[in-house]
Parts: structure tokens; C-alpha cells; sequence
């Protein structure tokens, strides 16, 4: 079936709203969800008065997603240990279509530092620094004046660089350090792991209350290597690789639990050093990359 008119002018758009959902969200389906309602919204809409398709496109979307934001802070009060966004695999896809500082940024370190924002201080430094949204048309978007719109996107922005890693590190030079920390770890090699560590690392793992996980992040490399050391102690566990991958844009693998289901590991790497560790195991947030476990 061909697309009819209003998905004709939609569908151009459909990746980068996603992009933009997906960073307000954290969540894939919920990000995929918002952008769908969207389009349902976009097809009784009176087009023939909208000027700008994705300026009226992205200001649905962010409001679509202050809606949602609601119930997901209900949410996160009662979630089990740490939070973590869902996986991507395909950042580019997602990515903003400019070159701009953030444009192609999805790295767990922005998307906890997005976390930890109002949902109006995101949506104004999402769709200024992110987007090229004009704060005019964010302070419609956001029911607040100009002023008050680069107010909360110039608090984001400090709150985002600050959580960002000092330097980058080649992917090459990534993967190379994710492999050696995960043969370290199945090792409970603690010495080696406390080379590859930055001294103020830190883990996030994130089950969800579904799988085991940490209940806390853990901090130090001296505290992360130790945990390591002690869980290779223990029985081990029949998981294998299913495979080497960018997650959200940073040295990533997946692996398969016995059960089949996957874990997604990911590594934030500053200076030469692994800074930050993500594990996320919560089922949940990993069915929609199955079709990337070892049966696919």
C-alpha cells in the first residue's frame, strides 16, 4: 500500500522525533509510542496551516513527552536499584540532523545528566542545543517566555557538560579497553582491572528488580575490582558473547545469559582509562535488540 498524503510529509521526520522522544524518555518503546501518537495527531491536523512541518512536528513531540515524563517520574521513584536508558544499538540513526556539539550524542553519561533534569529544562536544552529549535519557538512550545526558555537551557547545558567525560578515546582504542576489562572480569583478574580503571569510576547496573544487579552504583575502581574478583569466585554462570557493538554510541557488547535473554555492557572511557561501566540486565529494556542475541 502506497503512503497516502500526511504520511508522505511525516515520514521524513520520523527519525529524528524519535531521536528527540528518545532523549526526553530513555526508552525506546515509549520513545517510538509518543512519535506514533504524533503521527495520528499530524493526520487530523489542519496541514494546510502549519508553515514549518518540523518545527510544529517537534514542538507535538516534546509536549507529547512533558505528558509522559509525568507518570515516568512515578515510575523511577519505585524502581529497583539504578536507572538506566534502554540500549540503542543505531545511534546515528537517531542522531540530530546538524553538527552541532550534542547533535550526535546519545552516551549514557547525557542521557542520566537529561535524567536529572525538569522536564522543561530537557525539552528547552533538547530542542535549542540539540535540534536548532529558535528559543521563540520553544517558548511556545513550553508555554514561557524567551528569557525564561534560555534560562533553563542554559542550566541544562552547565549540568550536561559537567557530567560529560574530559576526553574522548578512538573506537578502536574503546573496544580495545572493553575487551580487556571483560577478560579481566571473567578472570577476577583484580589487578588488571584496577589498570584499566580510572580511580573514580564507576558502576551503574541496572536489573530492574527483574535480575540480580548492584542495588547501589558503586564507586572507586578499588571497590569495582574487588566485586569482580568475588563474583568470578563463585559458580560460574554459562553467559557467552554474542557480539562486539556500539551502544548509545560507546564501546559496547552483548551477551547471552543461559536463558537466552541478553545483557548489554557498555564503557565510558576518559584518558586512556574505562571512567564508567553500564550494565543493563533488566529484560525489559533489552527485547527489542533479541534479533541481535546469537539465534538471529
Amino acid at each position: 500500500m502506497r503512503p497516502d498524503g500526511p504520511a508522505l510529509a511525516f515520514e521524513p521526520h520520523r527519525a529524528r522525533l524519535t531521536g528527540l522522544a528518545y532523549r526526553m524518555l530513555g526508552s525506546v518503546a515509549e520513545a517510538e509510542d509518543a512519535v506514533q501518537d504524533a503521527y495520528l495527531r499530524w493526520h487530523e491536523a489542519d496541514r494546510s496551516a502549519v508553515r514549518d512541518a518540523a518545527g510544529f512536528l517537534y514542538r507535538l513531540v516534546t509536549r507529547l513527552c512533558i505528558d509522559r515524563l509525568k507518570s515516568a517520574r512515578v515510575r523511577r521513584e519505585t524502581y529497583i536499584g539504578p536507572w538506566l536508558p534502554e540500549p540503542v544499538l543505531d545511534a546515528e540513526a537517531l542522531a540530530a540532523p546538524n553538527d552541532g556539539e550534542f547533535a550526535a550524542d546519545l552516551s549514557f553519561a547525557l542521557m542520566l545528566a537529561l535524567e536529572r533534569l525538569s522536564p522543561l529544562e530537557r525539552a528547552a536544552f533538547l530542542l535549542h542545543d540539540v535540534f536548532d529549535v529558535d528559543f521563540s519557538e520553544i517558548a511556545m512550545t513550553l508555554g514561557r517566555s524567551d528569557a525564561a526558555c534560555r534560562q533553563l537551557a542554559a542550566r541544562a547545558r552547565a549540568h550536561v557538560r559537567a557530567a560529560r567525560p574530559r576526553f574522548s578515546v578512538s573506537p578502536a582504542e574503546g573496544e580495545a579497553l572493553l575487551s580487556a576489562f571483560l577478560r579481566a572480569a571473567q578472570e577476577g583478574d583484580a589487578a588488571a582491572l584496577r589498570c584499566l580503571l580510572a580511580e573514580g569510576a564507576v558502576l551503574h547496573g541496572d536489573g530492574g528488580g527483574q535480575r540480580r544487579a548492584a542495588l547501589n552504583i558503586i564507586v572507586g575502581r578499588e571497590h569495582i575490582a574487588r566485586l569482580f574478583a568475588g563474583l568470578a569466585r563463585k559458580p560460574r554462570v554459562a553467559r557467552r558473547l554474542a557480539g562486539m557493538v556500539a551502544i548509545n554510541g560507546l564501546p559496547g557488547a552483548l551477551v547471552a545469559e543461559p536463558d537466552g535473554s541478553l545483557l548489554a555492557i557498555a564503557v565510558e572511557c576518559d584518558a586512556g582509562r574505562i571512567a564508567a561501566v553500564y550494565f543493563v540486565r533488566n529484560p525489559e529494556k533489552l527485547r527489542h535488540l533479541q534479533a541481535h542475541g546469537p539465534a538471529a
